[in-house]
Formats: C-alpha cells, sequence, structure tokens
C-alpha cells in the first residue's frame, strides 16, 4: 500500500463532473498533496448535489461522465504523480425517485419474489412495504399512468397482472403501500439511514449482496484505479467488523478509512482499516485555540442537554425502529431509554460491551439479550444506537446548547473548553503509535462550520466581556424569544462576516429547526422564521447597527486569522494523513451543508498559488496575512510539499517546550526533522505584551523556516514568528 502524504477533497457532482475534476490535476500536484479524495462516484439520484443516494452501485454515475470519465480522471491523477481515494456507500440506497433505481424498483414491482429482495433490509413480516410519500392521509390524488401509479411527480412500479380497477384498488393490490409522510417513523418496515425514509439499508453482511454491491468499486481498486477507499457510515451496518475485514480480504493494498464518530477517549475498533476520516483530530486541534477559562457553565448541563435530546428523537423519530426491536421480543420503553443513554455511538459486540453495562447501570435496565453477538435484538439495538446519537447530539443538541459554538463539532464536546497542550502531545503521541496512517481533518462536507469561522469564533473565548457588552448593545435592535438561539445568530454571523444575507438566512432556518424548539421540519413556525429573516435584514440594512458588527469582526478578524493558520499548520504536521477540504487552502467561511458545498473558485487558487511561488523565486516580498488568504496558501503548500518531497521528516513526534513568561501562548512539536511552531490565545498574548524574552527549547542544529526561506537564527519567539504567527522549521 502507498499511503497518502496528503489528499484534498473535492466534491464531484453533476455541475462538477470528473472531466472538470481531471482539470485540477496539475493544481494539486502543485498545491502538494498526494491524492485526490473524491465524493462518491456511483450511480446516484438524478441530480443529487452529493452522490451519497446511490442507486445503482454496478455503474459509474453517467451524470458525472460515466466510466470513460472515470478513466480520463485517473489519467490525469497519474501524469501529475497523483492517485485516488474514493467514498463509498455501503450502508443504504437512494429511493427519492424509485424509477432511478432498478433494484428497489423491481423490490416495489414484484415483493419478496423479486431477485433483489434479499439487498434491503426489509421486515417482510410486517406487511407490504411501507413508502411515506403521501402529502396527506387521503389517496384520492393516486393516478394510473402508462402502466404506473403516479403521485403528483412520485412514480411507482404496478405489479403484473393488478393494474385493472380504479386507482385506489389498484394500490391495495401491490407489494407496497403508499401512506402519509408523517406515518413514517412509526410504520417503515424497512431499516434507513437514520431518519431518512429515502435511503433504505442494504443487507452487504449477506456475501452475495456484498459481491454483487461492490464488484464496481473492487475493479476500480483491482485495476489501479483507486488507491484508498473512504467508508461512509459503517455504524449502520449490521456486523461492521465482518464488513471491513471483508472488504479488506478483497482490497488488501488499499489505503482503507472509516468515517467513525469516536466520543472523547474512545479507541477506534480493532478493525483491519488504517484509521478514521478524522474527526477526533478536529477537536484536539481545535481545542488548542479555545480559552478554557471563557464560561463557568456547568459541563452537566450540556450532558442534560444531549440526554433530553437523545430521549426525544427516540420517541419522536424511531418508533419504527423500536416497533421492529419490539417484533423480535423487545420492550420498546426499556430499549428506548437505554438507547439514549448510551455515551458512545455503538457497541460491535463482543467489542464494547463496557458501553451497554454503563447504560444499564445509568437506566437501572438489565436485558441479558443485548449482550449476546448473536442475538438479532442484539444486533439491530446496535443499529439504533448510533442513529440516536447522531440525531439526538450532533443534529439536535448542537443546535440547542449554543455556549461557544465552535465547539459545536462532529464528535466534539461542547461543554469541553479548550485542550491544553500536554493533552494534546499526548493524543498525538498515541495517533502515531496505533493508527499513523489515519487521516486527519479541520473540515468536512459534515462539518457545521467551516474551519475558519471556527477559528473566529474560538477569540470569543478571550473576550467573554467584550463579546457579552457587544451582543447586549445590538440587543435592543434585535430581540429572540429563544435565549440560546440568539447566541448561535450572533456568534454565526461575527464568525462568518462578510457573508451574503441568503446564504445566512437559509443557514438559520436550517439551524433553527434541527434545534427544533422554536420551530422544526415537521411542523415550521413561520412566524419565528420570517422573525428570524427580518431580524437579519435588519442588521445588514441598519446603518449604525451593522457598523458595529463589522467594528466588532473586523478586531477579531486578526486573531481569527492567526487561529485559522495555527490550527491548519499543527493539522498539516500531525501525526496523520492530512486532508485539506475543497477551497479551504484560502480563507473560507462556509457553514453547514449545503452552504460548503458551493463552488469553489479553483482558477483564483491556480492564479494566487503561481504568483506566490514566483514571488518567492524571485526574491520578493511574501505576502501578507491579509483578507486575500494568501498566507494560508502559502502555509498549505510549504506544508503539503514537504510530507510529500521529504516523507522522512514526518516519522516521528516530539513536543517541544518553551521557556518565559508567554510560554502557554505557543505549541510545538518536531515530527523528525519537521518542527512546527504556532500561536494560541494571540488575544492573551498581546495583552501580555507579546513573547518578550519566550523562547524555543529547539533541538539542536540548523533550522530554516520552511514558510519564509529565513535561518533560524535564534530560539527566541519573537524573532520565529516576526513575519507570521507560525513557523514550519526544518533541520538542514
Amino acid at each position: 500500500m502507498s499511503t497518502p502524504t496528503g489528499t484534498y477533497r473535492v466534491q464531484v457532482r453533476p455541475e462538477f463532473g470528473l472531466d472538470a475534476a481531471a482539470g485540477l490535476a496539475g493544481y494539486l500536484r502543485a498545491l502538494g498533496v498526494s491524492h485526490f479524495y473524491s465524493a462518491p462516484l456511483l450511480a446516484a439520484t438524478p441530480g443529487s448535489p452529493h452522490g451519497y443516494d446511490v442507486v445503482d452501485p454496478r455503474v459509474v454515475n453517467p451524470e458525472l461522465g460515466g466510466a470513460a470519465a472515470l478513466d480520463r480522471l485517473v489519467a490525469a491523477l497519474r501524469a501529475q504523480g497523483l492517485g485516488l481515494v474514493v467514498d463509498i456507500v455501503p450502508n443504504h440506497m437512494g429511493l427519492f425517485q424509485p424509477a432511478a433505481n432498478p433494484m428497489w424498483w423491481d423490490v416495489l414491482a414484484k415483493g419478496r419474489g423479486s431477485e433483489y429482495a434479499d439487498w434491503f433490509d426489509i421486515d417482510w413480516d410486517a406487511g407490504p412495504l411501507v413508502v411515506p410519500v403521501l402529502g396527506s392521509p387521503s389517496l384520492d390524488d393516486l393516478k394510473v399512468e402508462e402502466g404506473e401509479l403516479r403521485y403528483y411527480e412520485h412514480r411507482f412500479p404496478i405489479a403484473a397482472g393488478t393494474g385493472d380497477g380504479t386507482p385506489q384498488e389498484v394500490h391495495e393490490r401491490q407489494h407496497y403501500r403508499l401512506v402519509y409522510w408523517r406515518e413514517g417513523n412509526e410504520r417503515l418496515n424497512y431499516r434507513r439511514f437514520f431518519a431518512v425514509t429515502e435511503l433504505a439499508g442494504l443487507r452487504v453482511e449477506d456475501p452475495a449482496v456484498f459481491a454483487a454491491t461492490h464488484t464496481e468499486i473492487l475493479r476500480w481498486v483491482r485495476e489501479g484505479l483507486a488507491d484508498g477507499i473512504r467508508v461512509d457510515h459503517p455504524d449502520g451496518l449490521r456486523d461492521p467488523g465482518g464488513y471491513l475485514t471483508r472488504l479488506r480480504e478483497h482490497a488488501p493494498d488499499a489505503w482503507l478509512l472509516v468515517e467513525k464518530i469516536l466520543e472523547r477517549g474512545e479507541p477506534l475498533p480493532p478493525w483491519p482499516v488504517d484509521g478514521t476520516t478524522g474527526y477526533e483530530a478536529l477537536a484536539e486541534v481545535g481545542g488548542l485555540f479555545i480559552d478554557p477559562g471563557f464560561s463557568d457553565e456547568p459541563e452537566s448541563s450540556w450532558a442534560d442537554e444531549a440526554l433530553a435530546q437523545k430521549r426525544d428523537v427516540t420517541r419522536r423519530l424511531f418508533g419504527a425502529e423500536l416497533n421492529r426491536l419490539a417484533r423480535l421480543g423487545g420492550d420498546k420503553a426499556d430499549l428506548a431509554e437505554l438507547a439514549a443513554n448510551f455515551a458512545v455511538y455503538r457497541t460491535y459486540l463482543p467489542y464494547g460491551v463496557e458501553h451497554l453495562e454503563a447504560a444499564e447501570q445509568r437506566t437501572n435496565i438489565r436485558i441479558p439479550r443485548l449482550h449476546d453477538p448473536d442475538d438479532e435484538l442484539a444486533q439491530r439495538f446496535q443499529q439504533l444506537t448510533g442513529a440516536v446519537m447522531a440525531k439526538g447530539v450532533e443534529d439536535t443538541a448542537m443546535y440547542r446548547w449554543n455556549r461557544l459554538v465552535a465547539l459545536n463539532e462532529v464528535g466534539g464536546d461542547p461543554s469541553r473548553a479548550g485542550v491544553g497542550p500536554a493533552e494534546f502531545h499526548a493524543a498525538q503521541e498515541r495517533r502515531l503509535r496505533e493508527w499513523p496512517d489515519t487521516m486527519t481533518t479541520l473540515s468536512t462536507h459534515d462539518t457545521k462550520r467551516g474551519e475558519d469561522v471556527r477559528a473566529r469564533i474560538a477569540v470569543l473565548s478571550e473576550v467573554p466581556g467584550e463579546w457579552a457588552a457587544a451582543v447586549g448593545s445590538w440587543r435592543g435592535a434585535v430581540t429572540f424569544d429563544d435565549p440560546s438561539f440568539e447566541a448561535l445568530f450572533w456568534q454565526t454571523i461575527v464568525g462568518a462576516w462578510p457573508i451574503e444575507e441568503e446564504r445566512l438566512r437559509l443557514y438559520f432556518t436550517k439551524a433553527a429547526r434541527e434545534a427544533n424548539r422554536s420551530t422544526s421540519w415537521d411542523e415550521p413556525d413561520e412566524a419565528f422564521e420570517a422573525a428570524v429573516g427580518a431580524s437579519l435584514a435588519r442588521v445588514l440594512a441598519d446603518g449604525d447597527l451593522r457598523d458595529s458588527v463589522h467594528d466588532f469582526a473586523s478586531r477579531i478578524t486578526p486573531y481569527g486569522w492567526s487561529n485559522a493558520l495555527g490550527q491548519k499548520l499543527v493539522q498539516l504536521t500531525m501525526p496523520g494523513v492530512p486532508d485539506v477540504y475543497q477551497g479551504t487552502e484560502l480563507w473560507e467561511n462556509s457553514l453547514v451543508d449545503p452552504d460548503n458545498r458551493r463552488p469553489v473558485d479553483f482558477a483564483e487558487r491556480l492564479d494566487l498559488l503561481a504568483a506566490l511561488d514566483a514571488a518567492v523565486a524571485g526574491g520578493h516580498p511574501l505576502p501578507p496575512v491579509d483578507v486575500s488568504g494568501a498566507a494560508k496558501l502559502l502555509v498549505v503548500s510549504r506544508a503539503l510539499r514537504l510530507r510529500r518531497d521529504r516523507p522522512g521528516l514526518f516519522t516521528g513526534y516530539r513536543p517541544v517546550a518553551a521557556t518565559g513568561a508567554a510560554a502557554g501562548h505557543v505549541v510545538a512539536f518536531d515530527r523528525g526533522g519537521a518542527l512546527s511552531v504556532a500561536t494560541r490565545l494571540p488575544v492573551g498574548l498581546e495583552a501580555a505584551g507579546g513573547w518578550d524574552d519566550t523562547a524555543l527549547e529547539l533541538p539542536a542544529g540548523e533550522w530554516t523556516d520552511a514558510l519564509t526561506g529565513r535561518r533560524a537564527t535564534s530560539p527566541a519567539l519573537a524573532g520565529l514568528l516576526a513575519s507570521y504567527p507560525v513557523a514550519l522549521l526544518v533541520k538542514d
């Protein structure tokens, strides 16, 4: 296996297909990555902006250009010495347009007699397939047209010999039942992805289903088209460990990653993989730039909120899953309470049984069957707990508990303010020892706000009094009955400023509905959402208010840039394989999806990188840390190139200490010849008078800063960090 030295994530989609992606090869080579890391490439629901709703795993998505375009992409990458890492979706398939999914269409038409009936995780004993698509309980709007049953734009097959009579009579003869969409959470009888009824679970634990759904993907590996595989949502599978063992057997030399969310202190199960997609690294790096003293709110308040929301979503969203467990002999109330009290996503019995036991202790409930790995009740319960955690914590509680939203991130712990250097170093030594080839990241298509937005919001942890005063002055013009949403509102505006009104409006609508307090997806409160939109418009239209917000954002922006450069350098050079999410090599103010899938101006980045390289080669001044983002591009390109071209400099890990009054404001580590230095808590550093006599305990030898090209003639931080708040020292 050729492990990547750095990857670049691209959201390939119909508007930016495989041929467009091939055009990035030269730029990515110049940037310094070794591998192109792609969103899913198999045939997805027509028009899908993300590719996770696969409808035919046997073919390359024709909307992306098909197999020929994939060959052209690989050829372009190989010409630049780059490899390909692909994202795959083994857990589910897309159902939103049944006619686009030939397997699902056949199941709807033939029921249990379909050759694909065993593909999907369906409880056939629970009656006809439940399809929650109707806008009301009425069947009056059903029609029979062109041999199909239709409901507005939705099309469904009609079983052979059942097409006579009224649409309602025809409907009653089918292997499925179209029901009111609000009934889906209770009546559904197929496993789904979280609470998304348009995504049906696959039975990849069946060797025949595994083979059928992985033939094309494994062909890419076998023929050298793909070097690595990223496995989406393994926690949804019946047996993640068994699946990954089978995948590794078929792809023994691939770089294999899992999208596994690990809670604080939770180890990755001993699977035959190279690591995760890096959310635990994101939490470690981001925590370095949070002032731990900014709030005295007790940690228990977050734990209470998370538990309350897990209880709520279990009851509100997962009735169908609990009903299926009940049909296996489980007690719905006990199972619901146990699921809500899980502290991690799931167990992988017998691995992780201690988490089940801890939940049983918290609830004073013990269900012996849940301890048996071979019991179907236990197997299905394990699939439920991850969905409860994701929907209850990430998708609800993290939009309700908004003390500092830079901490409200996938795999994060919002109650835990900050990660100290000693804890960070211990985590990196552990990563190098246990999972040296795991991915690290700061932004993904699933992060709730971009890395640079989080970096600026982190500054608020250093100025809590000033921030409270600012919000207090703005509150007179814009008020909310929901204090938690108000906190999210102002932090988001300041963190992403300047940003278009429409992007913010769409974000706030999604965030408020996810929080499920003042409005929701199922019961949108039009008055509240209109008031939010009006408040946002007032912020942007009221000259004095807008100027006040602008002035505050402008004041903290330089510190946000310092944090952004620091966390980027740390992530790119720490143990693990660094990933750069598309566009984040410059300043990037994305919010949650779909905002973070906006088109990227690659031409701008290519031109800026070329100009940067020309300036360095010509001995011209280096770019300042300013709005252009050129300084971030310098950090990204130099770190990635160094990792690719001189991998021997990144084989170890040793913390580098500092002495002096400001020693707490620096984090530094030596990877074995490449030494990273980053400023932390820059507001406090400035208030204390700067670096003064603070110096690194620099290892012996001659060192040159790869960012500035200057020789490190002294260990004093005032000199090492004179140009930038970061340095990447290389031993000569």
